[in-house]
């Protein structure tokens, strides 16, 4: 390898490691949706250059994460409500058939092992003492559900779905009531999944995020982007 293709390598290695930082933070409401990503804090914060920030928004902004908006510069994405509710009809059908592969699955010890593994936190009946714990717990619990029923297009087609994101977006109507409502419907879904009980894993799902569909139509107005 030449010492060109060297630094395009070590380049490439930067910006996915930057790309990688952002989308956690995204993902786990460290940047909130609406804030702008000041492109002289992060070269600063992460030790590197603007080339890999800048080719780090690029990738983000083409997985609907961030925007960049003229301007502003890259922001993360904020959805409008009718978005965030077209993107929920799709979620529900997704995770529905995610959830009876799971239940299938779980006839293959391995994987009921590590669906039981992975889902442990939902059984803690103790109320979580802040909405990011709940957001970590959530995703985590509906990425088990996915990883279980081993479909790896299904899994893609999912996370472009960006249930972390509008989580995160309306994070701060997640009242403690709302949050054990959540919960209580993951023990129901996880319940019917290791059973193998195919139709109920099927109907506690769609019941369980048809409840945050609702939930979100009754959100404020200024916590969604305005318009369509």
């Amino acid at each position: 390898m030449n010492t060109s293709e060297s630094n395009a390598v070590f380049h490439g290695r930067k910006v996915v490691s930057v790309a990688d930082y952002l989308s956690d933070a995204i993902l786990n409401g460290r940047f909130v949706p609406g804030q702008r990503l000041i492109e002289a804090e992060l070269t600063n914060n992460l030790g590197v250059s603007r080339g890999p920030v800048r080719e780090a928004f690029r990738r983000l902004s083409a997985e609907g994460l961030i925007e960049i908006v003229p301007n502003r510069g890259a922001v993360v994405r904020r959805l409008s409500l009718v978005e965030a509710l077209e993107l929920f009809e799709i979620r529900i059908e997704l995770e529905a058939l995610g959830a009876r592969l799971a239940a299938e699955n779980m006839k293959d010890p391995r994987i009921k092992k590590a669906f039981e593994t992975a889902i442990a936190p939902i059984w803690n009946l103790g109320p979580r003492h802040s909405t990011a714990e709940y957001l970590q717990e959530n995703q985590s619990f509906h990425s088990a559900i996915m990883e279980a029923a081993g479909n790896g297009q299904l899994i893609k087609l999912n996370q472009q779905m960006h249930l972390s994101l509008i989580m995160s977006q309306i994070s701060s109507s997640l009242t403690s009531h709302v949050i054990a409502a959540s919960l209580h419907e993951h023990r129901m879904i996880a319940s019917a999944i290791r059973s193998r009980d195919m139709r109920g894993a099927d109907a506690a799902t769609r019941d369980h995020l048809r409840r945050a569909q609702d939930f979100m139509r009754a959100m404020p107005a200024d916590l969604f982007r305005r318009g369509e």
